[in-house]
């Protein structure tokens, strides 16, 4: 039988900066503050934004304004000039970038992402600071703090710029003696997310692909569902097995129906992507406050939004260019 090591030594660091979440701080106000019995948590965006996500705090989100982005949530934080957050963004794309370009960031956790103009700028006047991680390294660190454990191991990031430039670590197993690298966990302080389906109590389906929604979910103190559809709970106890996440990791419901324009959601609309070239050329163009005045502050809502910016002709030409699948949502 091979002899275990007891001790973990430590081989090399990156030099990223990381904030260690406490874990058993974590836990206790779980246990306090997320509500056990199914009651209503339907609220407007407005209300859900102000309750919810405050300045400085550690802010995740699942999915990027692409595909099932809660691009309305991110345009209501912005709307309420939320500051100074530190945003864990694997697999982002633009979402940063309009989140840079109203104020509302200052260091970002960075697994891929889409740069441009603005980040560039925040970034050569110190507005910002990047956190190198990978797309995998940022879901682990979710995993282990919905685990409640400080660290997990991965196969892979050791020996690549990324790891110098991210908080991970190398060590030597206990078990094999092999070199392997630890990432630590990460619990934000809020996480929004958009699902196609939720009841008024929490309990959300999500169809289709995702990075890590239940991983996200467990791991955030605070979450904020926005749906496209509020369904029965009726619906929700027929079939189980359809609810990704349970309602007592949810804190607030916000109905949003497009709430991922401009971006698509499967089985519903496709993208604008005239909307996106226009945020493009807005960046390039620094005309950036133009667009954030006309998409966000000139307007009082994602609803008002919809309707004095986008209108019911793009929105049904946008349904149109998505096939609902046969039996999606029955």
């Amino acid at each position: 039988m091979r002899e275990v090591s007891k001790a973990m030594e430590v081989l090399a660091s990156g030099h990223g900066e990381f904030r260690m979440p406490d874990l058993d701080a974590h836990r206790a106000y779980v246990r306090e503050h997320k509500e056990r019995r199914p009651v209503n948590k339907v609220m407007t965006e407005q209300e859900a934004v102000s309750r919810f996500v405050s300045d400085g705090d550690y802010f995740s989100y699942d999915q990027n304004v692409a595909v099932r982005g809660p691009a309305s949530l991110f345009r209501e934080i912005i709307r309420q000039r939320k500051k100074d957050l530190w945003v864990a963004a694997k697999f982002s794309w633009t979402d940063v970038s309009l989140l840079v370009a109203g104020g509302c960031v200052s260091k970002i956790d960075v697994g891929w992402m889409e740069t441009g103009p603005v980040i560039n700028k925040a970034l050569r006047d110190g507005r910002i600071k990047m956190i190198e991680w990978s797309n995998g390294a940022l879901a682990y660190r979710q995993l282990a703090g919905s685990l409640g454990v400080p660290f997990l191991p991965m196969r892979y990031l050791g020996g690549t710029d990324t790891f110098e430039e991210s908080g991970a670590k190398m060590i030597k197993d206990p078990y094999t003696g092999q070199t392997i690298c630890l990432v630590p966990a990460l619990n934000p302080d809020v996480a929004v997310i958009h699902a196609h389906q939720c009841d008024i109590y929490g309990n959300t389906r999500v169809f289709g692909a995702g990075v890590a929604p239940v991983e996200i979910a467990m791991a955030a103190k605070k979450l904020i569902i926005s749906t496209e559809e509020i369904i029965e709970n009726e619906a929700i106890r027929r079939q189980p097995q359809r609810t990704t996440i349970p309602y007592y990791f949810v804190d607030a419901v916000v109905v949003a129906p497009f709430g991922g324009y401009p971006g698509s959601v499967p089985g519903l609309y496709g993208a604008d992507i005239e909307h996106w070239l226009e945020f493009a050329g807005a960046q390039f163009q620094g005309k950036t406050d133009e667009y954030l005045e006309k998409w966000v502050f000139s307007v009082a809502s994602h609803e008002e939004m919809l309707e004095q910016r986008v209108g019911a002709k793009k929105l049904l030409a946008l349904r149109k260019a998505e096939t609902v699948r046969e039996g999606y949502y029955e």
